[in-house]
């Protein structure tokens, strides 16, 4: 017969005890974390289905994050344009309430003056930031959209800004006082004529065409190079009533008329010709209508259309043009370079769509593409014309200051209205409104898809934390015992077995 010690039995009793130690450390791990393993290894066969529904769901999960950033950049887009739209209507209803025509010390408006500190507002917010990202600057985000509302305005240094390239488009557009044509005194004859004074010349009145009411008149043109309109009046003279009407074209692409009326009074009245007893003599009074009539004309609405072609130029050109030598004589335009010229956008201008200059995945095939420009055209447009009524200023002593003026602010308001087929701001909103909702569609796909993942992450991973609580209290019960237990058994020895001697 064998009989085991009571060293082998604590022994035996110690190691239960670790074993149960080892188990509910495990279980507390898992009641800690809610997983049953803590390495794939340790899920068995269900190892590589795990780590693959694990890296779906870091995808989600970045998804998710990416959108956040992305909407943040988005809201704040959308506010700023906003803000662009409301100046926009701002400058509108200013102009067309404006009252008395009245210049303050630096020969400008009152409307003139709100103008500059309203274009200093857009430039402001052209140049919003979201964290250090510049959102109108392309793909260049770290790089400021615009240069400053003084540098575009008055030049810095050796580059001229705005101020300057208007006055030089003006001083071109005017020539010698007639809007670059030429009406040649008659010498006595029948014919008169106006022709461009360069064929090509971008500058100055442009003829476009020509109707007349005038009896035996044979009228011509505008035809040649450069282009020219011809009356001869040989046949016969007008009679009281005839017209001749001359349809020109401005710098900036829009139209004007003169109308001259045949006329027996003496002296004619506005925009008339007075009938002369022989047609000589009515052509050369017509000619002298004519050069007076054109001449008004070159000191009212030329100059707001100049200002107007040369802010487009400045502000829609990449780089900018800007009249090229001497202006009187100027024939055409040059391009601005960094050294001599005020580069108002400072992002980045490639051929990339705008929109395509920031893009962000934001669902699993779901990219949207939300970067903007400065110089997109609907933005440009607004601070071109803004600019073009901030930087023209007016002398006192004009006596066609006001009509000048008033030209202006009718292109400027005339030019914010909505053209079709032009870009508007309202279009770029709506380009981000639309990478919202795709956003907004993905992130409740990425919802749903992480909710079904972390499902199935814990059909494979998961405890039942209430199981396993009950497992951890039933082996706390036993392993107290066990220590209990064993503790006695460590504490006998042989002497306990023996009995007791008697005397």
């Amino acid at each position: 017969m064998s009989i085991t010690g009571p060293g082998s039995i604590t022994a035996a009793n110690i190691q239960a005890v670790n074993n149960m130690n080892n188990q509910l450390s495990t279980l507390s791990e898992e009641l800690g974390t809610g997983q049953a393993a803590q390495t794939y290894s340790g899920l068995g066969s269900q190892a590589g289905l795990a780590l693959a529904l694990s890296s779906q769901l870091s995808a989600s999960n970045a998804y998710s994050n990416t959108a956040t950033t992305v909407g943040t950049t988005l809201t704040v887009a959308q506010s700023v344009l906003t803000q662009l739209d409301s100046t926009e209507t701002a400058v509108q209803q200013s102009i067309n309430e404006q009252g008395t025509f009245t210049l303050n010390a630096n020969g400008q408006t009152s409307i003139q003056a709100a103008a500059i500190t309203q274009l200093d507002s857009i430039l402001s917010l052209l140049n919003t930031q979201v964290g250090s990202n510049y959102i109108f600057s392309g793909s260049a985000t770290t790089t400021p959209s615009v240069a400053s509302t003084s540098d575009i305005l008055n030049g810095n240094g050796a580059q001229a800004g705005l101020t300057q390239v208007i006055s030089e488009r003006q001083a071109a557009d005017l020539g010698s006082g007639l809007g670059r044509l030429v009406i040649p005194a008659t010498g006595g004859g029948t014919t008169v004529s106006v022709s461009e004074d360069v064929a090509g010349s971008p500058f100055g009145f442009k003829l476009a065409s020509v109707n007349s009411t005038l009896t035996g008149a044979n009228v011509t043109g505008p035809s040649g190079s450069p282009a020219t309109i011809s009356i001869d009046m040989s046949a016969s003279t007008p009679n009281p009533g005839d017209s001749i009407q001359f349809n020109l074209t401005m710098p900036d692409g829009t139209s004007q008329s003169i109308t001259l009326q045949a006329t027996a009074n003496s002296p004619p009245g506005a925009n008339q010709f007075r009938i002369g007893a022989t047609p000589a003599a009515t052509a050369t009074n017509l000619q002298a209508a004519l050069t007076t009539a054109v001449g008004n004309l070159a000191q009212t609405a030329l100059p707001a259309a100049s200002a107007i072609a040369a802010a487009d130029n400045f502000f829609s050109s990449n780089p900018p043009l800007r009249v090229s030598g001497a202006p009187a004589t100027a024939t055409a335009l040059v391009a601005g370079t960094p050294a001599n010229t005020v580069f108002w956008y400072t992002g980045e201008s490639g051929a990339t769509p705008p929109r395509q200059t920031a893009t962000a995945q934001v669902g699993p095939g779901t990219t949207i593409a939300y970067g903007m420009r400065a110089s997109e055209q609907a933005i440009s447009t607004l601070v071109a014309n803004v600019a073009a009524l901030a930087a023209t200023t007016y002398s006192p002593s004009n006596a066609n200051a006001q009509a000048s003026y008033d030209a202006l602010s009718q292109k400027v308001t005339a030019n914010l209205d909505p053209q079709s087929g032009v870009q508007q701001i309202s279009d770029i909103a709506a380009d981000l409104a639309n990478a919202q909702t795709t956003m907004s569609n993905a992130g409740t796909l990425n919802t749903q898809t992480q909710s079904t993942l972390t499902d199935m992450m814990q059909s494979i991973d998961g405890v039942n934390q209430s199981q396993i609580g009950e497992q951890i209290l039933t082996l706390q019960n036993s392993l107290s015992a066990s220590l209990s237990v064993t503790a006695r058994l460590a504490q006998l020895s042989l002497v306990n077995y023996l009995a007791p001697s008697t005397g």
